[in-house]
């Protein structure tokens, strides 16, 4: 039974280690009804109001590389777990103003496998062609102008059968997190410091998550600011039935820290982050229960390439196509 249950608690703690959510986002504790953004501290003086402005046709690429290790113990055995390093060129935009904010598409224009030097040739084929399935998956998504989501889907490409769901969620949620900074309702100055917080529900787990953003600097519209993202789970139970095994997370938690340079013109944002995460399950099979005891550690980088003036082109490209046509989500 080892194998089985270190690879299915690998599976759960992989659904739980995420950097933000692409489920609801409930208000934060002390918050004003409604606001998923708490300000701690309004930083120095003097104070502005933080918003998005987005023209119309803006279009960002970027490249985002991201690796993951594991390391899971039982009573039984250990395995050891690290996901080759992936990175990802992505195009979001062109950009249209909707009665919400605004709405783009995003996609995956191609995925590559950071095949270490040296590697088997036929591993480094077989990774490469892992990672190209991951190609053209994308959809759209509609933020107001202070980043939060209004709405968002998958494209159809995303919802094939051979697509890694749970690789997919986290880069989702990780580019969510980080590309995206939730700004503040009031105004705030430098040394600000601000909070959201989420209650996301990932494969029947309920986590509860902490993003914490420190503004350290702000020159015209780029904001400059740590984060740190912080996520644990309360102790609960979620059955598969399909599989016949029940999982209890006795334990989790989460821990990142990352910086992020944001263009409020821009639809990404530049972001590094690294982080460690560890936790406890007890497996129940028809064979017996075993604890396991998951220790990872990842990190994620966004860089962007954003064009001002290819902006007056996309809005006449998105005129263009404004008769009805729409894309498919992210």
């Amino acid at each position: 039974m080892t194998k089985q249950v270190i690879t299915r608690g690998l599976i759960v703690m992989c659904a739980l280690l995420v950097l933000s959510g692409c489920s609801k986002s409930n208000t934060a504790k002390d918050a004003k009804s409604g606001d998923p953004v708490l300000v701690l501290d309004a930083g120095k003086e003097p104070h502005e109001v933080l918003r998005y402005k987005v023209a119309e046709g803006t279009t960002t690429t970027s490249n985002m590389d991201f690796g993951l290790a594991s390391l899971a113990t039982s009573s039984k055995g250990a395995q050891l777990s690290v996901v080759p390093g992936v990175r990802l060129h992505v195009v979001s935009g062109p950009s249209i103003q909707s009665r919400r904010g605004t709405r783009f598409d995003v996609r995956i224009i191609k995925a590559e496998a950071l095949v270490p030097e040296g590697a088997d040739p036929q591993l480094a084929r077989d990774l490469s062609k892992s990672a190209s399935v991951l190609n053209n998956i994308g959809g759209w998504v509609e933020i107001d102008d202070r980043g939060i989501i209004q709405a968002s889907e998958l494209n159809e490409r995303a919802k094939r059968a051979d697509v890694p769901i749970r690789l997919l969620v986290m880069i989702i949620n990780a580019r969510t997190s980080l590309s995206r900074v939730l700004l503040p309702a009031e105004p705030v100055g430098k040394g600000a410091r601000w909070e959201a917080r989420k209650d996301l529900v990932l494969y029947g787990f309920k986590v509860s998550q902490v993003d914490t953003y420190t503004l350290t600097e702000k020159v015209g519209d780029e904001l400059r600011m740590r984060v740190a993202i912080q996520q644990t789970a309360e102790p609960q139970t979620v059955t598969f039935d399909r599989e016949g095994i029940e999982l209890t997370v006795e334990s989790f938690s989460m821990y990142a820290n990352g910086e992020i340079i944001a263009n409020l013109n821009a639809l990404e944002a530049n972001a590094a982050a690294n982080g460690e995460s560890a936790g406890t399950l007890k497996v129940r099979t028809v064979e017996g229960t075993e604890d396991v005891e998951i220790d990872r550690a990842f990190q994620v980088r966004m860089t962007v390439t954003y064009d001002p003036g290819a902006a007056a082109a996309g809005a006449a490209a998105v005129a263009a196509e404004k008769s009805g046509k729409s894309g498919s989500g992210y």
